[in-house]
């Protein structure tokens, strides 16, 4: 199903598609950790790649791809998955519960939404 309207909210970092005169509003990080690239889903369903620290990503542009899908381009390199109308449509109308899942499994990983800052050394 195609979307009535998108707009992107460069201050919220959110993308509002419109579907049958009711607005989802889609976090980039929530885009990010469900992109349908073979990077994060593999090419399986067992090959799916948990993405952890991606909080404060940001979308950089959005690229339509003809008349079926947006390419997204966030800051962190991302910049290969298709989000066709289709699926983007699933990911509104599933959004609470794909959040929900997505939150257990990092927590069940012992992993953060939050960026790795194992690297950084602090000096007192």
């Amino acid at each position: 199903m195609n979307p009535q309207a998108i707009k992107f909210h460069k201050q919220s970092q959110t993308l509002e598609l419109v579907y049958n005169n009711t607005s989802y509003h889609l976090s980039a990080e929530f885009l990010r950790v469900h992109s349908p690239s073979a990077e994060v889903r593999g090419h399986g369903p067992d090959q799916a790649v948990l993405q952890a620290g991606k909080q404060h990503v940001k979308i950089l542009k959005l690229e339509p791809q003809g008349n079926y899908a947006l390419r997204i381009h966030f800051d962190d390199g991302h910049d290969t998955g298709l989000y066709s109308w289709a699926f983007l449509h699933t990911l509104c109308g599933d959004q609470a519960r794909l959040w929900q899942t997505y939150l257990e499994q990092l927590n069940q990983a012992s992993l953060s939404r939050d960026p790795d800052t194992s690297a950084v050394k602090f000096i007192p």
